[in-house]
């Protein structure tokens, strides 16, 4: 029997480029069919041929209280039936800015987007018209949206300058990006002692997530700090996926650095397309229409959206939801580790927060290129193992993983049996 999956991957593909409408979903990385999903409850998840799944990915970190949480369901209910949107000013824009910037102490001033590459875009224009400079510092392996000077690879050392990643980039756009090692504060400092004043800003996920979960070390955080207050320039903590995820203050509450910007996305939506960026009063107030620095967004604190990211905030700060979280993907990581040790696997897991990344590899990575040396068909086997198992990982071995408030003891005892029928298959 054809699988519906499969019909609908191939007719989207004669107008989707690609058949999908974001790379990933495509599961090039992983072979085989990409799953068309048609439901979301919870924890789970069910495809076009109603296979249940165990959901890990979380539409990729916002479902934190699961997918269609009552409350956030009836929040957005209420705000479409006033209005789907206005292009104007409404009270709930101030109420979620307020709610904000009460969690987040880093924040003196926000503004609301609709995605996190139009926040990552717009703090770091930001940065440049507050200093006045045009140099920019990202790390491989750390990604910031679609933007052209974002994608960006590493040239041949450490301190070279950046190459395009993406046909259509301008050469000259990537020039003006810098790329350095993940967790490398030698290299950061020996860049600012070589071009420090041409720097406007540096910016980080401070929880990688994106080339899978990599932990940042402390003389790294401290350095980023340190050589941007030296030299001026503004340090912009990445937290679209980390932010609400680490913990209700993201990363930098977590690990306790202060930005200048941070930006933000994912859960602060609640799954619905919702943004942000802010941080420091004296560089916020460089912002049209304050200032010369422009931007501009017709669905810019859309009221749906913003009814969605509202309550997902206020559900997140219930007494202990983070204790829980932590907890439930440590016990995850563990058994896994656990079970595959037992099997003779190379393999290791590690989590922070809601957060976690498997790898096949002895140890946890701490960089870019250690990613890259994991046993990466031994990740894609295990990915459509589980999957046969009724488990949903991210298609990629390059990807983190999340659990939310709905998974219980009993979808994590599940996912680890999984995971030991699977390793116990294995030759």
């Amino acid at each position: 029997m054809t699988s519906h999956n499969q019909e609908l991957f191939e007719a989207s593909q004669q107008i989707i480029p690609g058949g999908v409408n974001s790379p990933v979903r495509a599961f090039k990385s992983v072979g085989g069919t990409p799953l068309f999903f048609k439901r979301g409850l919870g924890a789970y998840v069910w495809d076009a041929d109603d296979k249940q799944y165990i959901d890990y990915v979380n539409s990729w970190g916002p479902m934190i209280v699961g997918h269609c949480h009552p409350e956030v369901v009836k929040a957005v209910q209420a705000a479409a039936a006033e209005g789907l949107g206005f292009g104007a000013p409404t009270a709930a824009e101030l109420e979620i800015a307020e709610e904000l910037c009460k969690i987040l102490p880093s924040l003196e001033m926000v503004r609301l987007v609709s995605s996190g590459t139009e926040a990552t875009m717009t703090a770091i224009r930001l940065a440049r018209g507050f200093t006045g400079r045009s140099r920019i510092i990202k790390f491989e392996g750390c990604y910031h949206g679609h933007s052209d000077g974002l994608l960006v690879k590493a040239g041949s050392g450490a301190l070279t300058f950046g190459q395009p990643s993406s046909s259509g980039v301008p050469a000259e756009i990537a020039g003006l990006t810098t790329v350095l090692d993940y967790n490398d504060a030698a290299g950061l400092e020996k860049a600012f002692a070589e071009f420090g004043n041409e720097v406007a800003c540096v910016i980080v996920e401070p929880v990688a997530g994106n080339m899978n979960l990599i932990l940042p070390k402390r003389e790294f955080l401290d350095a980023m700090r340190n050589l941007c207050t030296e030299y001026g320039a503004v340090l912009i903590l990445d937290e679209v996926m980390s932010g609400f995820r680490v913990g209700l203050q993201g990363a930098h509450g977590h690990f306790g650095i202060k930005p200048d910007l941070i930006t933000l996305g994912k859960v602060m939506g609640g799954g619905l397309p919702a943004a942000a960026f802010g941080g420091r009063r004296d560089i916020m107030q460089c912002l049209a229409p304050l200032g010369a620095v422009y931007q501009a967004g017709t669905l810019s604190g859309n009221p749906v959206a913003v009814a969605a990211g509202l309550t997902t905030l206020k559900l997140v700060q219930a007494p202990g939801f983070y204790e829980r979280l932590t907890q439930l993907a440590k016990d995850m990581t563990e058994g896994l580790c656990a079970v595959a040790k037992k099997h003779g696997i190379p393999f290791s897991a590690q989590s922070i927060g809601s957060m976690f990344g498997v790898y096949f590899s002895a140890t946890a990575p701490t960089s870019y290129a250690e990613v890259m040396a994991s046993d990466k068909e031994a990740f894609n086997r295990f990915f459509h193992a589980m999957l046969d198992e009724g488990v949903y990982l991210a298609p990629s071995a390059f990807e983190a993983g999340f659990v939310s408030a709905a998974h219980s003891d009993a979808d994590i005892a599940a996912t680890i049996a999984a995971a030991d029928k699977v390793f116990a298959a294995w030759k």
